[in-house]
């Protein structure tokens, strides 16, 4: 069976913005089914519709399924696997500029607000997150304005994640540049081939 997988974006992202496209494309070369699913309302996301979106993307996880997260795609990624039945595996996750802990620089309106309150308030498991996850990586830029460098602690001590920092990437954002991610490419490939 082919493996998948399954590129997340973040708050106000779309499957055809930034390095999106450029990852499924090198992915799709490699054999690779690749799913860029526009997650409901990005510029307002809430835990439950984004965990609800990703079920029915990918239906029945297995150890031939993979993730790669963009920024609160993390989070969802990890909210989506914390609901899975005990003993279900899928292969590995790329988190890139997750955060579980805090964010920073963010715009002060009642909106903006409330998403941050929802996704750093709400318990997560992620004890029971990494029950589901043969490997992880997690990648970090050195002058990410929003995600902040203690955000590694989770994904280093809790999910066991590969820790990789780039060198200012700033938010791994198309709108500052970020075209291509070559790293995250190379960890699903390497993760998919052991």
């Amino acid at each position: 069976m082919r493996k998948r997988i399954f590129i997340i974006h973040g708050w106000d992202g779309h499957p055809k913005k930034g390095w999106f496209p450029w990852l499924k494309k090198e992915l799709a070369a490699q054999g690779f089914a690749v799913f860029v699913p526009q997650l409901p309302k990005s510029d307002e996301p809430r835990i439950n519709n984004w965990v609800l979106k990703l079920k029915e993307a990918v239906g029945n996880p297995d150890e031939q399924t993979y993730f790669v997260g963009h920024s609160m795609g993390c989070q969802a990624i990890a909210r989506y696997l914390e609901t899975l039945p005990k003993n279900t595996k899928v292969g590995g996750a790329v988190f890139v500029a997750g955060f579980f802990k805090c964010l920073t620089n963010l715009e002060d309106n009642d909106v903006v607000r409330s998403v941050a309150k929802e996704w750093l308030m709400t318990p997560l498991n992620l004890e029971k997150v990494k029950t589901h996850l043969k490997k992880s990586v997690a990648i970090f830029s050195d002058n990410d304005p929003y995600v902040p460098a203690d955000n590694q602690d989770d994904f280093a001590n809790t999910l066991g994640s590969k820790i990789v920092v780039e060198h200012n990437k700033s938010h791994f954002s198309g709108s500052t540049g970020t075209r291509k991610l070559p790293r995250a490419l190379d960890a699903i490939i390497e993760m998919a081939e052991e």
